[in-house]
Order: C-alpha cells, then structure tokens, then sequence
C-alpha cells in the first residue's frame, strides 16, 4: 500500500491507483522489455551466429571456391585452345598454304567476360560462368571443324603433290638437249623443241614422274614407241623414242613405276629419250619439275645444260 501527502490537510493519505496510471505503468514496463529484448537480439545477431546461420556460410564459401576453382580450369583449358589455335593458324595453314579462320570474336568475347568476371556480384557469377563455358564450346566446335578443313586440305594437297611431275624420268639423268629453241638433227633448222632429250643406253628403264593413268596419245611427230600419262591437275607427261613399254592405255600407275625401256624408235639420231610435261595443254620446261629427287647442286648443273642452244637428237 503506497501514501501520499495532502498539501491541504497536512497529512498523509493512501495512494489510489487510476486505471490510466494502471494502463501507463503497463505500457511502460511493456515498452521496456521490449526494447531489452531487442537489444539482446541485435546483440545476439551481431555476435553470435545460428547453426543455420554457420552452415549457410559454410555453402557460400564452398560454393565460391568452387565457382573460382572452375574459372580457373575454365581459363587453363581456353590457354591449351589458344595454342592449339595458334598452332593451327601459324604453323598447319602455312604448310598448307591455307588462309586461317577469323577467331577475333570468339577471342574479344572471351576476353570481355573475363573482365566481367573480375567486379560480378554472387548473383553474377554463374551467368559469367555459364557464358565463358558457351564460348569455350563453341571456340572448341570451331577448331574441330578447322581441323576438319585442314584433313581435307591435306587429302587435297597430298592428291595436288601426286599429280606434279616431280622427279626425273630417268635415274642419273644426262640432259643433251634442253627444252626451247634447238636445232633439228635433221631438219638442221633451228625450231621449238617441246621437251628434253636424256641419253642412255639402249633398255635403260623409263619410271612415270607422278601418278596417274596412261592415255592413247597417237604416233605423230615421229616419236615411235610411246607412252602418254594423263596425271590430273592439268598435268600430262610424254615419253617418246622407247624401245618397248610395259604399260597400256588405262592403266593406273604411280610416281616412281617403270613404264617402259629407253630407245631410239621413230624420227630419232641416237638412242635417248625425249620426255616432254604439259600443264593445261601448254609445253612447260620439264627440268624445272626436277625438284624431288636431285640435290640442289645437281639441279643447277642439270638447268644450266639444259639451257644451252645446241642440236636436238629428235
């Protein structure tokens, strides 16, 4: 029981409590709880954390190292593409004598995405991460296909270097006469001579200089025993003055067969074998396809005699 103190009668009564003061006092001791407990709960939520809480942190920073550690792998494998493609472009195409494909957009896409990479919140991260995968794919479908095109240039190229006349029709060659303006052994006049006179004795063996299939090419121009070679490409070689040959028309031969024996059958001054090579239906020097099996040294000494202007022997 309180009392207060009555100014008027100068004396002390007993407190009675309003129901507004009751209401007051409520509210005020309500009002205080609640703001201990909310003090204990920021206290509580500042320094110390839930089980849940502890777990949830836990996954983000699982989930944070392993978004690093695939963008890692992720730059690791487009580094390996890169050289890949640089190989591709600077070393394959310039055998092949191929023009590379544009990588300029793959290559600045990539790049800006790494770049984005670097400041992208949580939210960002497997979107970036997701695009730089697509553009890892798609730059990979991209160098399998150049590869694709670089096996098939290869198969082109090595069926192109098959249809070249390469190599000399005969083993040792010793060139008489060269191909140009020559005297005509029996004509004694000077005029074009088609091809190249290689002297030998009688029966040396005669090999196709490229792949290809032997063609009836008639028995004019007094060459005698004969052998045509259609090789593709624009390419054919002539073999005239033979003793015998061992292929027909329509046979199939490669670079390096023996086609027939050196002789001096038709409109011929000595044993020997004229040997002519056409590109695109034009006379071409067939010493300058003497590339595949002579020595630089004995190639010069071959185009330099073969250079002079001397009498042919057919």
């Amino acid at each position: 029981m309180k009392y207060k103190f009555n100014y008027k009668s100068l004396s002390f009564e007993e407190a009675k409590t309003t129901p507004f003061q009751w209401i007051r006092r409520i509210l005020t001791h309500l009002a205080s709880a609640v703001t201990f407990a909310a003090i204990v709960v920021v206290i509580w939520v500042s320094f110390f954390e839930s089980p849940k809480e502890k777990g949830l942190k836990r996954e983000m920073q699982t989930y944070k190292t392993e978004v690093s550690s695939m963008s890692k792998q992720i730059h690791l494998l487009s580094n390996v593409l890169k050289g890949l493609e640089d190989k591709d472009d600077n070393l394959y195409r310039a055998i092949l004598d191929a023009d590379p494909p544009n990588r300029d957009h793959d290559r600045t896409q990539l790049e800006e995405q790494y770049a984005a990479y670097a400041t992208a919140s949580q939210s960002e991260m497997l979107n970036q991460l997701q695009l730089k995968i697509d553009i890892l794919t798609q730059r990979t479908q991209n160098q399998l296909n150049s590869y694709k095109e670089l096996w098939e240039l290869a198969q082109e190229k090595e069926s192109i270097q098959a249809s070249i006349p390469a190599i000399s029709p005969v083993k040792n060659p010793v060139i008489v006469s060269g191909f140009g303006m020559r005297y005509h052994p029996v004509y004694k006049i000077l005029r074009r001579h088609t091809g190249i006179d290689i002297i030998g004795q009688r029966g040396t063996p005669i090999y196709a200089t490229a792949d290809g299939t032997v063609v009836d090419h008639g028995s004019g121009s007094g060459y005698g025993i004969m052998v045509a070679i259609n090789h593709g490409r624009g390419y054919k070689t002539i073999y005239a003055h033979l003793s015998k040959k061992v292929v027909k028309a329509g046979q199939k031969v490669k670079r390096g067969d023996l086609i027939g024996y050196m002789g001096t059958t038709g409109l011929s001054v000595g044993t020997h074998l004229h040997y002519e090579v056409l590109k695109n239906g034009e006379h071409v020097n067939p010493v300058h396809y003497f590339f595949g099996d002579l020595t630089p040294e004995e190639y010069n000494a071959i185009l330099e005699k073969a250079s002079e202007v001397n009498q042919s022997l057919s």
